[in-house]
């Protein structure tokens, strides 16, 4: 424990006995660092163990989407957004790998406590709300780093596809926004599942969904004004296309300034969401009996 932070009993002048803080005062004051350094660590490991599942076989999975989009719609010189197209599809296959995984790593965090009756294992810890919420959203963002690192390492090696950056800030920024939204969405699905399948369902109807139909593998030009207002609802459009514009420079957001006004957007929407399940699990609901 840390010297810093464990109780520090007083000697009574009087009797000589020991005492201890009074029971409800907190002993440990401001951040956790130590509780939230190990949950961090135990979500990470986790995830470690099971590499060839967490890593490796969803980043096969992305590549193979590229090789099957780039074998049926890349031939003959096609280009997108001035690029060929197996350059254009090949950032948003990498962040929507990404953000997938930040989902299914935080998805899986507190509905496997609740199942496997182990739960208490991250109620009873001097943890805080918001720093149990810090440590399993940390530790899904760095799942999908490590996801989109194997792709875009794969993806370089693979003929035609050019991963050269215009815009490193829209890269880390739309990255990492995506990765925290998906990580948000997912501890919050945790706390409302109380059965793998009930996880599974808004993985494949709500997620997976969202995922495809956001400009992963087109531009909105192509669809109808009546889609394109919807394409422009959906989040993950502008995490992936913003991630997108990043690496060629262009995007169907539009200009520089509506892909600024994009990545201000998810920043806005990750705080919002973000609160709802601070407040949701300082409720206890689900959690606690």
């Amino acid at each position: 424990m840390n010297p810093e932070t464990e109780p520090k009993p007083t000697v009574s002048p009087a009797t000589g006995s020991t005492k201890f803080s009074p029971r409800g005062v907190p002993v440990i004051t401001g951040v956790n660092r130590i509780g939230l350094f190990a949950l961090y660590m135990k979500e990470v490991r986790r995830f470690l163990k099971v590499q060839t599942q967490t890593i490796w076989a969803p980043a096969v999975t992305t590549v193979l989407f590229l090789i099957i989009f780039t074998v049926a719609l890349g031939r003959g010189g096609r280009e997108v957004l001035g690029v060929p197209f197996a350059s254009f599809v090949a950032p948003g296959l990498i962040v929507m790998g990404m953000m997938q995984n930040a989902f299914a790593n935080s998805s899986f965090s507190l509905l496997s406590g609740k199942i496997q009756g182990t739960i208490i294992d991250l109620l009873m810890p001097p943890l805080s709300p918001g720093e149990l919420m810090g440590g399993i959203v940390a530790a899904a963002v760095t799942r999908a780093i490590a996801v989109g690192g194997t792709v875009a390492l794969a993806m370089v090696l693979w003929p035609g596809v050019s991963l050269a950056v215009e815009h490193l800030w829209a890269v880390v920024w739309f990255g990492l926004m995506g990765a925290v939204l998906l990580a948000l969405l997912g501890l919050a699905t945790s706390i409302w599942a109380e059965k793998f399948d009930h996880n599974a369902a808004i993985s494949n109807f709500v997620i997976a969904p969202l995922s495809l139909l956001s400009g992963t593998f087109y531009v909105i030009d192509n669809l109808s004004p009546a889609f394109q207002a919807v394409s422009r609802t959906n989040p993950f459009f502008y995490a992936i296309s913003g991630f997108r514009y990043g690496f060629l420079g262009e995007s169907d957001i539009g200009t520089h300034d509506q892909v600024v006004m994009a990545a201000v957007g998810l920043a806005a929407l990750n705080a919002v969401i973000a609160l709802a399940v601070y407040f949701v699990l300082r409720s206890g609901w689900k959690l606690k009996s």
